[in-house]
């Protein structure tokens, strides 16, 4: 039988060992906002993700409220960017989604990012990122269901 002070120990090692596998990306998101998703092993020569739209709509399937209904879609062609102090390619896309209430918000601007061509997070405050840009129409996305 443990006493209370071993019990502690136990617990606040057990803490301490689950909060080092945490992270939030560090230096990754570099005050852009956004999730990071994959493992970035800092690797400057980034393979083009050639699926780059269909990895966005499943993405945007889940991450929106409401993804039936989406107006005013369009989307860049991934460009290298430097992001986070690293250059990856980086799709942008707007658009115009319902909100939960079915009401529409405005459109809003969204920079895909990718590793090892594979999206790695979506930063919601993208306008720096996706200066000059070309958009063309993106109607996957205004097709896109449950």
């Amino acid at each position: 039988m443990l006493g209370a002070s071993a019990k502690f120990l136990a617990i606040a090692l057990l803490a301490g060992s689950l909060a080092a596998c945490v992270t939030d990306g560090g230096d990754q998101s570099s005050n852009q906002g956004g999730m990071v998703y994959t493992d970035d092993r800092g690797v400057a020569d980034q393979p083009f993700p050639k699926d780059y739209r269909e990895q966005v709509l499943a993405f945007l399937r889940t991450y929106l409220n409401n993804p039936v209904g989406v107006r005013d879609a369009a989307m860049a062609e991934p460009v290298q960017r430097t992001v986070g102090g690293r250059l990856r390619y980086v799709s942008c896309l707007r658009y115009n989604a319902r909100e939960i209430d079915g009401s529409y918000g405005g459109v809003v601007q969204r920079a895909a990012v990718y590793v090892d061509a594979r999206l790695d997070r979506m930063i919601e405050k993208a306008g720096e990122i996706c200066a000059g840009v070309a958009y063309a129409p993106f109607p996957e996305l205004e097709k896109l269901t449950r």
